[in-house]
C-alpha cells in the first residue's frame, strides 16, 4: 500500500456507505453517515472523517452503536427540549435533533436543547453549520464518554475527554462564523492519524504513561497509556470541565469518573443553545450591521509576518473544502488499510470497497 491514496470524494462516500449499510443501516442512514465523515475530511479534519469507520465497526458489533435511531423526546417544552441518543449514530441523531431544535428556536426565539447517549457525533462544526444556515446562532458544549484521553491541569493522567465547544454565528451575505474546537491542545483523533503516518508531535500537547512530556502520539493511541494536554493550561482544562459539567451531568448522558471497560463505543453528551437573532435585541437588521462591520475591521488588520491575511473561523476549513473538492481527499495508507479491514468485518470485501472508491 502507498503511503497515501488520494480519493475523489464522490467515490470515497460510497465507499464508507457501502460499509456502514453493510452493518445494517437503511441506505439513507448510510449515506448520511458517509457524507458527514466525508465532509470532515473535505474541511481538513481528519481526524473526524473516514478515519473513524474502523472505531464505528467495531462499536457496532460490541452493540455499542445502534442502527437506524431516531432521538427519542424526553421532554418538550417549547423552547426547552431534552432528547436521547438512544446509541444511534450521531450524524444520524445530530441532524434530526438540530432540525427540531431550530423549529423550536424559529417559534420561541431561543432554544435550550439537551441530547444524551449519542454515538459520536463527529465534528460538532457540521451542527453549527446547519444551525447558522437557518439563520440560527448556536452554542454547543459536548462531553466525551469513552477511555478518558485528557490530563486536568495540574494532573499527570487521563481524567476526562476532548470535550469539543462550537459556535457558529450567520453573518448576512457571507459564510458563516464557526468556532469549533477540542478543548485538549489537539483532537484526539488527529493523534491517530499523526501515529498512523509516523510523525511526531510538537511539544506542549502530550505526556506519557509516566506523566512526562513526550512528542510521541503512541501514548494515547495504544497501550501503555498517557494523556493529551489541555489547551491554554487552566483555561481549556476550565472549559472541558464545563463541556463535562453541562454536556454530560445536565443532559443525563452522565460523566467520565471510572475505570475504562476496554469497549470501543465513543458516546456524547450535547448542550445546544439556539438562538434567532432577529427575534433579539434591535432585530435581524442591526445584528447583520454590526456583525459585518466587526468582522470587516477584523480582516482590515494587515496581515502579519508569515500570514497573508487575517480569517474568521470558518475561513480555513472552506479552503480546504474548495481544493479537496478539486483534487480528492489524501488518506494515509494505515488508515486506508484500517478502513478495508473494517468493511472485511461486515462481510465488503477489500475488491468492492476498492471499487467503490475507485481505487480498482
Amino acid at each position: 500500500m502507498a503511503d497515501y491514496v488520494t480519493i475523489e470524494s464522490q467515490a470515497l462516500t460510497r465507499a464508507i456507505a457501502a460499509i456502514v449499510a453493510a452493518g445494517g443501516s437503511s441506505a439513507e442512514e448510510a449515506r448520511q453517515v458517509a457524507e458527514s465523515l466525508v465532509g470532515a475530511n473535505l474541511t481538513g479534519h481528519d481526524s473526524h472523517g473516514v478515519g473513524m469507520i474502523p472505531r464505528y465497526v467495531d462499536s457496532l458489533l460490541e452493540g455499542g452503536l445502534l442502527v437506524d435511531r431516531r432521538p427519542s423526546v424526553k421532554l418538550d417544552s417549547g423552547a426547552l427540549l431534552a432528547l436521547d441518543g438512544e446509541r444511534g449514530y450521531g450524524q444520524t441523531i445530530g441532524k434530526a435533533a438540530m432540525e427540531m431544535g431550530i423549529e423550536r428556536a424559529g417559534r420561541h426565539g431561543a432554544c435550550i436543547m439537551t441530547l444524551a447517549n449519542s454515538h459520536h457525533l463527529g465534528r460538532i462544526g457540521q451542527w453549527a453549520e446547519q444551525a447558522t444556515a437557518a439563520g440560527m446562532i448556536s452554542l454547543h458544549f459536548v462531553n466525551v464518554m469513552t477511555r478518558p484521553s485528557v490530563a486536568p491541569f495540574g494532573g499527570s493522567d487521563a481524567r476526562f475527554g476532548t470535550n469539543p465547544c462550537c459556535i457558529g454565528v450567520p453573518l448576512e451575505g457571507q459564510p458563516p462564523m464557526i468556532l469549533d474546537f477540542a478543548t485538549s491542545a489537539v483532537a484526539q483523533g488527529k493523534m491517530r492519524v499523526a501515529h498512523n503516518k509516523g510523525e511526531k508531535v510538537p511539544p506542549g500537547r502530550l505526556i506519557d504513561d509516566k506523566g512526562q512530556p513526550t512528542d510521541d502520539p503512541r501514548y494515547v493511541v495504544i497501550p501503555p497509556w498517557g494523556a493529551l494536554l489541555p489547551f491554554g493550561e487552566h483555561k481549556g482544562s476550565g472549559l472541558a470541565v464545563v463541556c463535562e459539567l453541562l454536556g454530560g451531568a445536565l443532559t443525563g448522558g452522565g460523566t467520565w469518573h471510572g475505570p475504562h471497560d476496554g469497549s470501543r463505543r465513543v458516546y456524547n453528551g450535547m448542550l445546544t443553545i439556539l438562538i434567532d437573532p432577529a427575534k433579539v435585541g434591535n432585530g435581524a437588521d442591526a445584528f447583520a450591521r454590526e456583525s459585518l462591520a466587526f468582522v470587516d475591521s477584523l480582516r482590515q488588520s494587515p496581515p502579519a509576518p508569515g500570514f497573508d491575511k487575517v480569517r474568521i473561523a470558518g475561513e480555513p476549513e472552506r479552503e480546504t473544502r474548495a481544493k479537496r473538492q478539486a483534487e480528492g481527499i489524501p488518506v494515509d495508507g494505515t488508515t486506508w488499510e484500517e478502513i478495508l479491514a473494517a468493511g472485511e468485518k461486515v462481510k465488503v470485501s477489500r475488491v468492492e470497497t476498492m471499487r467503490a472508491a475507485g481505487l480498482a
